[in-house]
């Protein structure tokens, strides 16, 4: 819970996965629109990609040989559509390393940092450390859809802007499509990865030129 809340500083409020272009090009302008477009990138974008990542690697540290953990780091590095979004994703998973080993450090999480040789994106540094650390892949996949989540809704929030409540209901009728994307990311194979939110990485790709910007992303 402390490493999946707002509070944990991996700078995840600094970043908005497209959404502030997405805004200002009218795609998004209320909290209908900002629902329906959170919803597609759960189920057919980043949501699910990330979620099947983040179990990938959990399972790679927990199995005896550590087999695959290479390989599913560099696939899931490899597998984001700009470079706003490599830079979203990569700068939240050196934070969540570093700070893990800071505070939060025990016998085998350097070994299982220096298996993947590379990039740690976000979703494979929490699959990681929660592994290394004998957290149950279900509960930190459930945490880490509700950080996702909160967080996209908070920059869709002070983009628009909405209200507080507003931005709760948005989070309470996304709950069936987290759920959802939770149990396909559960039980997929790297073979099943694949988006189809071509407008949301269209837009993390004309964020990168947005003229006035208040995101990284």
């Amino acid at each position: 819970m402390t490493w999946l809340s707002p509070a944990f500083p991996v700078g995840a409020f600094s970043y908005s996965s497209g959404i502030e272009w997405a805004v200002e090009a009218g795609d998004i302008g209320d909290a209908a629109s900002l629902r329906d477009w959170l919803e597609s990138m759960l189920a057919d974008g980043p949501g699910f990609c990330d979620g099947v990542f983040l179990a990938h690697a959990h399972r790679a540290v927990s199995s005896p040989e550590k087999a695959g953990l290479r390989d599913v780091a560099e696939l899931a590095a490899a597998f984001v559509p700009s470079r706003e979004r490599q830079l979203e994703t990569s700068a939240q998973g050196r934070a969540f390393i570093e700070i893990a080993r800071a505070a939060w450090n025990c016998n085998g999480l350097d070994q299982m940092v220096s298996c993947c040789d590379g990039i740690i994106v976000y979703p494979v540094a929490v699959g990681v450390v929660s592994a290394v650390h004998g957290l149950p892949l279900v509960p930190t996949m459930h945490a880490f859809f509700h950080a996702l989540t909160s967080n996209w809704i908070s920059a869709g929030a002070r983009l628009i802007p909405l209200g507080q409540t507003d931005s709760q209901r948005v989070l309470a009728l996304l709950e069936p499509a987290v759920a959802a994307t939770i149990k396909r990311a559960l039980g997929a194979s790297l073979d099943d990865l694949g988006s189809a939110t071509f407008r949301a990485d269209l837009a993390s790709l004309r964020h990168e030129t947005q003229y006035t910007r208040l995101f990284r992303s």
